[in-house]
């Protein structure tokens, strides 16, 4: 097996093998968020208190938020915006 070293005889080959499946994982993911992130705040069919809960579900709770709103909020998206009331 060849094992070319690095920096304090770290294996190269496995760090580099690494970051070529660990980086485009974590990109993907990323922009994932960043698409549900924009969806939940362009999304005509939430109210505003649905929409604002939406945004801090997906800040706070990262990839957990985004997947569910996915699920959950997503497709609400396909429905009819709530009626405007005046106050």
């Amino acid at each position: 097996m060849l094992a070319i070293l690095g920096v304090g005889g770290v294996a190269l080959v496995p760090a580099l093998l690494m970051l070529a499946i660990f980086l485009p994982v974590c990109l993907g993911l990323m922009v994932f968020w960043v698409w549900m992130l924009v969806s939940a705040i362009q999304n005509p069919a939430l109210g505003d208190g649905e929409k604002i809960g939406w945004v801090l579900a997906i800040i706070f709770l990262q990839i957990l938020g985004a997947l569910l709103y996915l699920l959950i909020g997503h497709p609400k998206r396909h429905q009819p915006p709530p009626p405007i009331t005046s106050a």
